[in-house]
């Protein structure tokens, strides 16, 4: 799913006179949608311990919130990806990778997006690889890509990247992970030689998220042993 509109900021132009864009923004729907749900879930089911439930029912219920909802949320709803003229922003689960343009070597779709930058290799999580999108898009080809993208699709993260740069709509021969990565790629590309795009590619840790995920843990164990 992309969320940029493709549109210049206004007043805002290039160092060769060219308009600004707005940083694309992808990210999958489903994982999203399954993080919401999965949050929904365990709030009502935690809730309903917490005053319900008797004995250490209540405490270890309590415990057990961030050793589940931050987990959930690095994997689910914490996953982006980030790109501008001037670098690639990879948010995953714990750990933020910033490249810019001139450190990355490639990006490549196999069984998973990944980013080669700087010798080092990164798995880009916001970009989930979908073999049936592929199957999909692999008959699509065969009948001559007549067929185009259900509404369905475009929901679920099947759906053409949109904006500066992109073609079109929805591509029916290709797989949603495959066209972003083509996308990016070819930002990478055309990005590289800009001098606001080079430096070092920056790891940082999320620790809003490990923190209290280990504070709980230790705090679940603590209740239930005592």
């Amino acid at each position: 799913m992309t969320e940029s509109d493709g549109k210049p900021h206004q007043g805002s132009a290039g160092s060769e006179g060219e308009p600004v864009y707005a940083d694309r923004v992808y990210r999958s729907v489903p994982g999203m949608i399954s993080g919401v749900l999965l949050l929904a879930v365990a709030a009502w089911l935690i809730g309903d311990a917490a005053l319900n439930g008797t004995g250490k029912t209540p405490w270890v219920s309590l415990a057990a919130v961030p050793v589940f909802a931050f987990p959930v949320i690095a994997y689910t709803l914490r996953p982006a990806v980030r790109a501008n003229e001037r670098r690639l922003v990879v948010r995953n689960p714990l750990r933020t990778i910033t490249a810019p343009w001139a450190s990355v070597d490639a990006l490549r779709a196999g069984y998973s997006v990944e980013l080669l930058a700087e010798g080092d290799k990164y798995q880009v999580w916001a970009v989930p690889v979908s073999l049936r999108q592929r199957k999909r898009a692999a008959r699509a080809r065969e009948r001559g890509g007549q067929q185009h993208a259900s509404r369905l699709g475009m929901v679920f993260g099947s759906g053409a990247p949109s904006g500066p740069g992109v073609q079109g709509s929805a591509d029916p021969t290709k797989a949603w992970s495959d066209q972003v990565v083509g996308v990016l790629q070819d930002m990478a590309e055309r990005n590289a030689g800009r001098p606001d795009a080079t430096g070092p590619v920056e790891v940082r840790w999320c620790w809003w998220i490990i923190a209290p995920t280990l504070a709980g843990l230790v705090a679940l164990i603590t209740v239930i042993a005592v």
